[in-house]
This record gives C-alpha cells, sequence and structure tokens, in this order.
C-alpha cells in the first residue's frame, strides 16, 4: 500500500478543502471568494519587478491599507501602509535586487515563494536567501507578509 493511497487522498484533501478533479487535477471546494491564483503569482513576480525598477510606490501598491509585514519572522511587525512604505525605503534606495529561485507555491489565500535579495552597499555585496509568504484578499491585496530568513541565510559576496 503506497503512503497516499485514493482512499487517505480523498481525506486529506477533504482535510485542506481540495477537491480532486477528473484526470487528477485539484480545484478549491466552494465557499467564500477567494483571492484569484493567477493574480497571486503576477502579484509575487510585481515585486520583484518592483526591486528591479527600484519602485517603492510599486512595492507599496502591493499592500492592503492594513497589510502587515513581519520581515524576519519574529522581528517587529510593521502595519498599515505608510509603515511599509518606511520599511521598504532604505532596502529599494539601496537598489536590493530580487530573484526568484524556485517556483511560486499557492494554496488557499497563500503564495509562498524562495528568493535571494543581493544588496550592494559600496564595494560590499550581501545575499540573503529568503523565503517569503504572502496571505491575500478577495481583492487579490497582500494582508499579510511573513519572510523566513536568519544569519544562516546571509552571505557575503
Amino acid at each position: 500500500m503506497s503512503l497516499f493511497d485514493r482512499r487517505e487522498f480523498g481525506r486529506l484533501s477533504a482535510a485542506f478543502a481540495v477537491a480532486v478533479l477528473p484526470g487528477g487535477a485539484f480545484a478549491a471546494q466552494a465557499g467564500a471568494a477567494a483571492p484569484d491564483r493567477e493574480k497571486m503569482a503576477a502579484a509575487v513576480n510585481a515585486y520583484v519587478a518592483a526591486f528591479e525598477k527600484g519602485s517603492l510606490d510599486d512595492v507599496v501598491a502591493l499592500f492592503a491599507e492594513n497589510a502587515t509585514v513581519e520581515d524576519p519572522v519574529g522581528g517587529r511587525v510593521q502595519r498599515g501602509r505608510e509603515a511599509i512604505r518606511a520599511f521598504y525605503r532604505q532596502p529599494v534606495a539601496l537598489g536590493s535586487k530580487l530573484k526568484l529561485e524556485g517556483p511560486i507555491r499557492i494554496a488557499g489565500d497563500y503564495a509562498v515563494f524562495p528568493f535571494t535579495v543581493t544588496v550592494k552597499q559600496g564595494a560590499r555585496t550581501m545575499r540573503i536567501d529568503v523565503i517569503d509568504a504572502f496571505r491575500f484578499n478577495d481583492r487579490n491585496e497582500v494582508i499579510e507578509m511573513r519572510a523566513f530568513w536568519g544569519p544562516a541565510n546571509m552571505h557575503a559576496g
């Protein structure tokens, strides 16, 4: 018997509010309005592009008015667009660049993605390996961002 036979998969999919469609495709079960998966992925790509452009306005525009940012997880939580703008001001001004390092994973109202941040300060360059989790509202705005990284994920050069 495999780890996930059909019966077990059926129980798991029910627990995670997922339906298996003919041909093995997945779909969220009917319920409250949910964010659009394509727009969620587009928002992640827009986040990366905003850093490439150096556009603080484009970064902040992705967030709902009352959104939160916790970067890194366990650090101070920024609440609301103005606090989020203040938080991102320096990284954007320093020319930080983001590069996706794997696929965007979307489940429910979350988009989670691995990426690297490269920051240059004078002759020094630092790379940080990060996993971000964006949570979206039904208007496809980010309502929560949590960044998972720590000292072991920071690299010189």
